[in-house]
């Protein structure tokens, strides 16, 4: 388990991405269509910041219907939205405030994707902070036996999720309130994990 206590600030990130469930888009060619990210003061797991945009997709730029109705992001939404270069330029400014931090999302696919675009358009990979595995850390921290979606996790917890799932910025929101189980401040209460 990576030791988090080293850091300023965690940065929470969750990315949505053009999606399609008749296949007609492959894996990789997903694109990000929304950046969500909350920056946590390490010392009292306070948000003190938050960071949304859009993207406008250039391989498949109408949104499927799926893409639609699992994000709630709507067609015009992203095609008022900056392209990725401009938008990581915007990221990186944002992140520019917050030396020391650690880059968290839920699970790999959001740094695999940032990945995947980043070498799709040519540019660096724009967090340089080290990633961890949120989803692996919360069921490492609380010694559990399989790994929770976040919805799933949150439920474990007691909280309720708000906003909308499968919205990036509703999603960072609400993974941060999952940091004291992640961080072993708090221990989820003994149930039987039977889902």
């Amino acid at each position: 388990m990576m030791n988090l206590n080293q850091y300023d600030y965690f940065l929470v990130l969750d990315l949505e991405a053009t999606c399609c469930d008749k296949g007609s888009i492959k894996r990789q060619e997903m694109e990000i269509i929304e950046i969500g990210s909350i920056m946590v003061e390490a010392q009292t797991l306070m948000v003190i910041d938050e960071f949304q945009t859009f993207i406008k997709p250039v391989r498949y730029p109408v949104l499927t219907d799926f893409c639609k109705l699992l994000t709630s992001i709507n067609q015009t939404q992203v095609d008022h939205a900056p392209g990725y270069v401009e938008a990581i330029a915007m990221l990186k400014q944002w992140l520019s405030k917050y030396p020391n931090a650690v880059f968290g999302s839920w699970g790999d696919y959001d740094r695999n994707q940032f990945k995947q675009d980043s070498n799709f358009h040519n540019i660096p990979f724009p967090i340089a902070y080290p990633h961890v595995n949120l989803k692996q850390q919360f069921s490492d921290a609380q010694g559990l036996p399989k790994r929770y979606g976040m919805a799933q996790a949150l439920q474990l917890v007691s909280i309720e999720l708000e906003g909308t799932h499968h919205r990036g910025i509703d999603d960072a929101r609400n993974i941060a309130k999952l940091l004291p189980w992640i961080l072993k401040q708090k221990n989820v209460v003994p149930f039987d994990y039977k889902w």
